[in-house]
Formats: C-alpha cells, sequence, structure tokens
C-alpha cells in the first residue's frame, strides 16, 4: 500500500471546541502562544493589566474569602444560619432573601402567600434587617446582599441598620448585587421599566460614592447570564456591556470614573472546562483593566481591577447521583482558586433538590478550606502561567468576548438589547440547544445521560421544609411594626420618596429616611412604581 493509500484509510481526527466556540487543539506550543497575540497582555501580578490577579502577593497574603449564600425563612431562622457558618470558619455572608422580598412585595400581600421565606430569607421592614444580623461583627464579616429589583430599597435598610448600631459609613464594606440589566436576561425578579432600573442603579453608586465610599453597590452577576444558557465568553461579554452601561449612567451625573469604579465588583459562575474557565477569567481581568484605562480613561489601579466573586456551578449540578455534586463542586472549588478570585461559594450537593442542609453547606466550606490549608493552592499567584495551553486560550478567550462587545455595541448596545428582548432571546435559544445536547448525549454529563446506573440507588436527600408557621409569624411581625412606628413620620418620607422619584432626583436619601421610619418594602416598592410604572417582558419567537 503507497503513501497516498494509507493516509486514505486513517480517521480524520475529530475536532474538539470548547463551549464558547474555540477549538481546542491537540498540543500547544510556544508558537501558539506567539500567534494568538503572544505574551504582551500578561504582565506581572498586582500591576497593569493584571492577567495574573490584581494583588502582587494574592493568597499568599490572604486566601479567598469564603461567602457561602444562604438565607431562608424568618429573619430569626436566617440569623442562625449565619452564626453557624461563621462558627465554623466562614468568612462573609451571602445573603438570599424570598421572592416576595426580590420583586418588592410585603409578607401580608396576596401575592406573597406561599412563597414568604420559601427560597430566601422574609424582609418587609428595618426590623428584619435589626434581627437577621443581630451579634455579627460587621467590621470582621462583611455581606453581600443578592438582591437586583428591590436593591435601592434593602441597601438603605442596610446601611440604616449599621449606623444604627454605631458603624461609620465611610468605613463601612459590603456588597450588593444590585445588577438589574442581568435580572432582564437571566433570573427575571424585575420591577421596574429598563431606564428608571438603570436610574435608579445610578443612585445607589452615586449615594454610595459620597456616603458609604468602601461600600460596592452593584456586582455585576455574568453568573446568571450563563446559568441561563450564555457561554462562558458570552458571559464575560455581556457582563462587561452592562458594567459600562452602569459606568456610563454615573459618569453623565458628573461623577469622575475614580470616585466609584473601585467599588464595582462581578459575579462570575465556575461550572465547565477547567480551562476555558480559568483561562475567561484571566482573558477578562486584563480586558476590563484595559476598557477602563483606554475607554474611561481610569487612573487608579483600583478603578481598573477585576474584582469578582466566583461562585456556584449550580448549573452544573445534577438530580441524578447527587453525591457526585460533592466532586463537581471540589472541581468548581479548584477552578476558582486557579482563576484568582477574591471571593468563593459554592453551590452544596443537594441544591438540585433544596435549600442546603446545615451538614451539606459544611461540605461546602470545608470543600474550599481544604484547599486553602492542605493543597497548596496559597502558596503561589497563577500557577499555571506559562502554559503554552493555557496562555493561549486566555488570548483566544480575549478576543471573543472582545467580538461579542462590539457586536453588541454595532447592533445598538445592551441596553437597546436587553429593552426589546434580543439579548434574552440569544440566551433561550443556547440554553434549549444545551438542553438537547444533554438529552441527546452530545453533551456528555456523567449520572444523566453517561455512566448511569442500570438501577439507581435511593438517596438520602432532607428537604427543606416550607414552614406556614414561620410566614404567620413573619406577618404577625409586620402587623407589630404598623402599630409601634410613627405612621406620620411614614407617610412623610414615603411622599417624599414619591416627589423625588417624579422630580428626578436621587432617591437614596428618601429611602433611608423611609427605611428609618420602618416603612415596609411593600410600601416604598409601591410608591415608585406609582411614578416609574412595571416592567413588562417583550415575547420574542
Amino acid at each position: 500500500m503507497n503513501d497516498r493509500s494509507a493516509n486514505l484509510s486513517k480517521p480524520a481526527m475529530k475536532r474538539v471546541f470548547n463551549e464558547s466556540g474555540i477549538e481546542v487543539k491537540p498540543l500547544y506550543t510556544a508558537a501558539d502562544v506567539e500567534a494568538s497575540g503572544g505574551l504582551s497582555m500578561l504582565g506581572e501580578p498586582g500591576a497593569y493589566p493584571f492577567t495574573r490577579g490584581i494583588h502582587r502577593e494574592m493568597y499568599r497574603k490572604q486566601p479567598w474569602t469564603m461567602r457561602q449564600y444562604a438565607g431562608f425563612g424568618n429573619p430569626a431562622d436566617t440569623n442562625q444560619r449565619f452564626k453557624y457558618l461563621i462558627a465554623n470558619g466562614q468568612t462573609g455572608l451571602n445573603v438570599a432573601f424570598d421572592l416576595p422580598t426580590q420583586i418588592g412585595l410585603d409578607s401580608d400581600d396576596p401575592l406573597a402567600e406561599g412563597e414568604v421565606g420559601r427560597v430566601g430569607m422574609s424582609i418587609d421592614t428595618l426590623r428584619d434587617f435589626e434581627i437577621a444580623f443581630d451579634g455579627i461583627d460587621l467590621k470582621k464579616i462583611t455581606v453581600s446582599l443578592t438582591i437586583n429589583g428591590a436593591a435601592a430599597i434593602l441597601i438603605a435598610m442596610y446601611l440604616a441598620m449599621a449606623e444604627k448600631r454605631g458603624y461609620d459609613l465611610k468605613e463601612l464594606r459590603g456588597t450588593a448585587q444590585n445588577d438589574i440589566l442581568k435580572e432582564f436576561i437571566g433570573r427575571g425578579t424585575w420591577i421596574y421599566p429598563v431606564e428608571p432600573s438603570i436610574r435608579l442603579v445610578g443612585d445607589t453608586i452615586e449615594y454610595c460614592a459620597s456616603h458609604a465610599p468602601k461600600y460596592s453597590p452593584v456586582s455585576v452577576c455574568g453568573y446568571h447570564i450563563r446559568e441561563s444558557g450564555a457561554t462562558p465568553a458570552q458571559e464575560m461579554a455581556y457582563a462587561f456591556c452592562i458594567a459600562k452601561a452602569y459606568a456610563d449612567e454615573v459618569i453623565k451625573r458628573g461623577l469622575p470614573v475614580d470616585e466609584f469604579a473601585g467599588r464595582l465588583s462581578y459575579n462570575f459562575n465556575i461550572f465547565g472546562n477547567i480551562f476555558e474557565q480559568v483561562a475567561k477569567f484571566r482573558a477578562g481581568r486584563g480586558l476590563w483593566a484595559k476598557i477602563m484605562k483606554e475607554e474611561y480613561g481610569a487612573e487608579k489601579p483600583g478603578s481598573m481591577w477585576l474584582r469578582m466573586i466566583a461562585a456556584g456551578g449550580g448549573g452544573g449540578l445534577t438530580f441524578e447521583q447527587p453525591e457526585l455534586n460533592i466532586v463537581r463542586g471540589a472541581y468548581y472549588a479548584l477552578i476558582s482558586a486557579l482563576s484568582g478570585t477574591q471571593t468563593m461559594a459554592l453551590c452544596s450537593y443537594d441544591e438540585a433538590y433544596t435549600i442546603p442542609t446545615e451538614y451539606s453547606a459544611r461540605i461546602s466550606l470545608r470543600t474550599m478550606q481544604i484547599l486553602i490549608e492542605e493543597m497548596g493552592l496559597t502558596e503561589t499567584v497563577d500557577p499555571l502561567a506559562g502554559s503554552y495551553y493555557v496562555e493561549t486560550m486566555t488570548n483566544q478567550m480575549r478576543d471573543a468576548m472582545v467580538e461579542i462587545m462590539a457586536e453588541t455595541d454595532a447592533e445598538g448596545g445592551i441596553v437597546k438589547l436587553v429593552t426589546d428582548g434580543t439579548i434574552q432571546s440569544r440566551v433561550s435559544a443556547q440554553a434549549y440547544k444545551m438542553q438537547r445536547d444533554i438529552d441527546s448525549g452530545a453533551f456528555p454529563k456523567v449520572g444523566v445521560n453517561c455512566y448511569r446506573n442500570d438501577k439507581e440507588d435511593d438517596h438520602e436527600v432532607a428537604f427543606h421544609p416550607y414552614n406556614e408557621d414561620d410566614a404567620r409569624a413573619q406577618i404577625a411581625s409586620l402587623d407589630r411594626i404598623r402599630v409601634e412606628r410613627d405612621n406620620d413620620a411614614v407617610t412623610a418620607a414615603l411622599a417624599k420618596l414619591r416627589d423625588d422619584a417624579k422630580a428626578g432626583r436621587n432617591v437614596m436619601p428618601a429611602l433611608m429616611q423611609a427605611v428609618k421610619a420602618y416603612a415596609s418594602v411593600g410600601e416604598m416598592t409601591r410608591e415608585m412604581v406609582g411614578v416609574f410604572g412595571r416592567y413588562r417582558e417583550p415575547v420574542r419567537f
């Protein structure tokens, strides 16, 4: 057989692509790094463009903050879980709120029936924040509020609670998610239309820049965009487009970029291919620094930092063979550590079923602690740097993000594409395709479409019960507040809120006044809905 016939008989090598659509070669060399752009964007840790990390010594100086997502039932229930996690070594809090709170309803609203405290902590007034954080030192334990549609109200409650307890707001640290554009794309807990929603984000950034300059009023959340179907490259690119929209809103008010950009933060997802995820974050750090320096003229290094929590991985967990989620969670934690995050959180193995138990939450916490104490992840900075594969993929991921952002801008920008439903439609179509690939086996998922057991074992998973007594107690507490508070002061504060919303003034001072008078979430929301209206979701096919 001649050489030509021998070559014809060989099967073609299968081409492999990662989720972002980048082809993965079977071998990488220095030539691939050079062809993809070289090392011009690498730099040193703690120096522009921060590809290798935003701090010079990274975890050698201080390990990542461990911030498990927690919250359920009423504030007293959640306070107990917070203290349990802190006692077990958790170094930050990440607060889950129930659906009524997220969409601005009081617990006694008819629309809230059956949902009070179900998927997070119920909050009605400042009194609930006082209970939830009782006995927790807000200087030692920073708090992240996972809230969006009602974020301005809950930020005001958090600041008022801290101030009442004697904390200096100029020194107070913490974070609110407060990313409403992501909410329109991915989760759906919106309240107001797009434009006034962006205005409220701007109000919180502007207010905190003056009154709580160390507080981070926005954590742009690519996480939920990814969970909704976006590729890793889209997750980062859309998040950067959203962050730019918020920055533009604040800059047009006259606030210099260096007065607020250093408190912008990000929440990203970590499930998927290890090397694609690590490259995603390394690329994103360099790209965000370049955007802030070259497009926005930022001068302070902190304004260029990609400060992030790399979290969750919930989209990668499975209902089938749930104990495998413990293994998945360990790999997700490894990705997060190798990626250079500042904060880490893991979905617990039973979150495919229910709210985590103390037992499962502790396993997730111990997973992160094992990486710190036993696995050597804190001993050197950016340990995958210099890998031909990782450096090539980092360059390619950066190029993919730039291309997606350019396409978004060419089509009218992220605000327009969210308003008309274009981004939602694209992400939903990708989610549908991914589910079909999982169903068909084209996308392998261990225990789901491959390596299934002939007969699945029964696994004891403790379901978190819905406690109607807790809901009734929460409603009774709200009733008591309405009797005990100064209702004339509430009426005056709500009138001020309505007037400021109409006049286009920053509503945060009025919200601070209202929450201190113990106005409820629902009462404040209704005043702003009366001015702004409610969002109606565009339907596209």
